[in-house]
């Protein structure tokens, strides 16, 4: 039952047609998964918790980044340097103080995927890697959970609902996934933060129509925006019989990350292979001589720097740079998540890469906190 100040919270869904008194309820009892609480996280998660959603889950092993501000409007200046999934959950317990928010702060990774979704009734994926979103698709279809997914590039957006049984897989459609070189990342391609807002608000609004049962969702159709032209186009897409992940003979014993027969060149390493160090061991490593990759932008590095760090910018290692010798690297970013897909390539050439996890800002956090920029 609703008490009256929730009544009248949520008036104007109450009076709406289709959604009522009984899709209020069926909101409240509601349980979702948000899986990154970065752009797209940031207003699917603040228009649910509006919404009236009752259990919101925020999976998300980043910490809050300065340059993050421009379009994760769930984070504030003063959040800075904090886990985003502690940073979100605050926000949302200011705007609905009785929406209950479970903290994940961890990878998604084929180990804790499965455990981690069938928690929950559905599964938001805001995540900004091909090798997650994989594993997101994976797991929501092998355990029959709605999955509702977003992609934005520069001024670009897709979406759609991808539900195993009724209509196709994310694999379905994108059965192959490209390398960590063919598709920039925000921190080198850029993005539009209206462009993630408009695209996360959507993720909402589907979400809201398959927890209450009203509209038509959509299963089977991709939404595509180009934010320039200001047009948004459906391009009808279809279930592969053959589909390693959904189909007749998908195998519901094979490992998650693995999308290929045995034998077969599988599209992208699974991030749960991926070796990780701490700022804190690094530190360690440092003074015995180990060898640091710095794959920030030269202007980033402006602000703070690991000291002996080598300067080799993403786009540059990917394209083949090696301005260093021995067999083992350590390789950092701001926050992570450029480190990871320079690891991943790294290690797919044989070269024993390690990943810092939490980048620079987790250094600054738990090693060197005087070396910290001061805050604008």
């Amino acid at each position: 039952m609703l008490d009256a100040t929730q009544r009248a919270r949520y008036a104007r869904h109450l009076i709406l047609p289709g959604l009522g008194l009984d899709g209020q309820r069926r909101l409240r009892g509601a349980r979702v998964l948000l899986v990154g609480a970065g752009g797209l996280g940031s207003p699917a998660a603040l228009y649910l918790a509006a919404a009236g959603v009752g259990t919101l889950g925020l999976v998300d092993d980043d910490l809050v980044d300065l340059t993050n501000l421009q379009r994760q409007i769930i984070h504030g200046q003063g959040d800075v340097g904090r886990p985003k999934v502690d940073s979100a959950r605050d926000t949302l317990t200011r705007l609905t103080p009785d929406v209950t928010v479970h903290t994940h702060p961890t990878r998604l990774t084929a180990a804790n995927a499965l455990d981690l979704i069938a928690d929950y009734d559905l599964v938001i994926d805001g995540s900004d890697n091909f090798p997650t979103r994989a594993l997101v698709s994976q797991a929501s279809a092998r355990l029959l959970v709605p999955h509702v997914w977003a992609s934005v590039s520069q001024y670009q957006g897709q979406l759609s609902v991808w539900s195993a049984g009724e209509g196709p897989c994310y694999h379905c459609v994108f059965p192959q996934q490209p390398t960590p070189d063919q598709v920039p990342s925000c921190a080198v391609g850029g993005v539009l933060g209206a462009t993630v807002g408009a695209l996360g608000s959507l993720l909402a609004v589907e979400t809201v129509k398959l927890l209450t049962g009203i509209g038509e969702p959509l299963i089977g159709r991709l939404l595509v925006h180009d934010g320039l032209a200001a047009t948004w186009d459906v391009v009808t897409v279809r279930r592969r019989p053959d589909c390693a992940v959904c189909g007749s003979g998908a195998d519901p014993t094979r490992a998650l990350g693995a999308t290929t027969a045995p034998g077969e060149p599988t599209a992208y390493a699974s991030v749960g292979e991926r070796p990780t160090v701490t700022a804190r061991d690094l530190a360690g490593l440092l003074a015995a001589g180990a060898t640091l990759i710095d794959v920030r932008e030269p202007g980033e590095r402006d602000g703070a720097t690991i000291p002996g760090a080598l300067p080799v910018p993403l786009a540059d290692l990917l394209g083949g740079a090696r301005p260093w010798s021995g067999d083992r690297v350590y390789v950092h970013c701001h926050s992570g998540a450029r480190s990871a897909r320079a690891v991943d390539a790294l290690r797919a050439n044989g070269i024993d890469a390690w990943d810092v996890r939490g980048g620079i800002l987790a250094w600054l956090t738990e090693v060197d906190p005087e070396g910290m920029p001061s805050r604008p």
